[in-house]
């Protein structure tokens, strides 16, 4: 009898790790939290997506974890290159250029002599960012650097 009421009517467990796409999962377990740091360009450069499987991403000094966007910002994804960097000039400049993002031994770019245009669509891009992306973090100058 107890076969033909758990085929009428079946019952959902609960899975506790989420590993049986059958079962509903009903420990609403929080994504794993976020200690929020400091970032030099060195220490960036670490989470991008090759090293490790976080996507970080700075922007105006800002760092985010873009891991949810793997499929941008992961290796081959169509902005990897801004990946574990500032990508602050090249979004601004709307360039996905090596050039225009700086390696994790140069000093952070101050972005001074952006356009006024530039810096609107560099304003726009860190209102997307905010929006969609975790903060983690401040992008801080190496000790003794400016």
């Amino acid at each position: 009898m107890s076969f033909i009421k758990n085929l009428i009517f079946p019952v959902k467990t609960t899975d506790p790790v989420a590993t049986n796409s059958d079962c509903t999962n009903s420990s609403n377990a929080a994504p794993e939290p976020i200690v929020e740091g400091l970032f030099t360009p060195k220490t960036l450069y670490k989470f991008n997506g090759h090293d490790d499987e976080k996507i970080f991403i700075s922007v105006k000094g800002t760092v985010f974890d873009c891991s949810a966007g793997r499929q941008f910002y992961g290796p081959s994804g169509p902005y990897s290159n801004f990946a574990g960097h500032d990508a602050s000039r090249g979004l601004a400049l709307n360039s996905f250029d090596m050039a225009d993002v700086r390696d994790w031994d140069q000093p952070i770019d101050d972005l001074k002599d952006l356009k006024p245009e530039e810096s609107e669509a560099l304003d726009g891009w860190e209102e997307h960012f905010k929006k969609k992306y975790p903060v983690v973090g401040k992008l801080v100058p190496e000790e003794g650097s400016k």
